[in-house]
């Protein structure tokens, strides 16, 4: 099965490749990225190795899908968005991402996101994309709200990260809503 690179107006949306361990590694050793990413702070560049590993098999196992965004003018490695929990079967998956905080609020992980919706919904034929975000996080919240997705609600201590349980928002977005506002 041939990597889907995907394109927008600024970005290539590639393959995560071991050529990306140490941007990865740049953007994943910060605090301010992963306190709100779900995932410990990486301390080693052996572990931008070992997720990369990971993004492969979740791909070739048909669980994921994790695409590194490369700005088209400079050629930098920026962050991932991805499809995780990948299930085609009952047509549904959720959706992360990870940006350089150097690249915030400057619509990259927007523009990025509403690719991979079209993408999932048009041609992996998803039907529901769920997204998870700490309470706390603004930034992630209305970037959700932005391209149309819905708060469903508190998962209470659905998270254990930094050694304590926290609260977490879900978000989905249906094929139909999609549709709506378009691509």
């Amino acid at each position: 099965m041939k990597f889907p690179e995907l394109e927008t107006e600024r970005l290539h949306l590639v393959e995560i490749c071991r050529q990306h361990s140490e941007s990865l590694f740049d953007i994943l050793s910060r605090e301010e990225v992963t306190r709100y990413g779900g995932i410990e702070t990486l301390h080693r560049m052996e572990e931008s190795y070992r997720i990369i590993n990971s993004f492969r098999s979740s791909f070739i196992n048909q669980r994921g899908i994790q695409w590194g965004l490369v700005l088209k003018d400079t050629g930098k490695f920026i962050g991932t968005v991805g499809l995780n929990q990948l299930n085609k079967s009952n047509k549904r998956a959720e959706i992360g991402y990870e940006v350089h905080p150097d690249y915030w609020r400057q619509y990259f992980t927007c523009e990025a996101v509403r690719e991979i919706l079209r993408f999932s919904f048009q041609e992996l034929e998803l039907h529901r994309i769920a997204a998870l975000a700490f309470p706390n996080n603004l930034a992630s919240t209305g970037l959700l709200k932005k391209v149309g997705f819905s708060e469903e609600g508190k998962l209470r201590d659905f998270v254990y990260l930094n050694n304590q349980s926290q609260d977490v928002l879900i978000f989905s977005l249906l094929k139909a809503e999609f549709s709506l506002w378009g691509s």
